[in-house]
């Protein structure tokens, strides 16, 4: 298992990013994809890995909700 801070937020398609939700917490799981499958209310559209080590997972639906899971690099 790995540690990660995640930093989580929900975006609406009225609000856009202005009016995120967001979070920050701390997870242990085998990879930021396995933790959000299990975790995100909708499927994953997106995953990016940064140069910087972090993991942009993206999750969402058809009606334009979006999740944004930034993961940090495992430590």
């Amino acid at each position: 298992m790995n540690e990660y801070e995640v930093i989580i937020e929900e975006i609406n398609p009225c609000g856009g990013e202005t009016y995120a939700r967001k979070e920050i917490i701390e997870v242990e799981a085998e990879s930021p994809e396995s933790y959000v499958k299990a975790n995100a209310r909708f499927p994953i559209l997106e995953i990016n890995e940064q140069s910087d080590g972090t993991t942009l997972v993206i999750a969402g639906n058809d009606s334009g909700y979006i999740t944004r899971y930034t993961f940090s690099a495992p430590f």
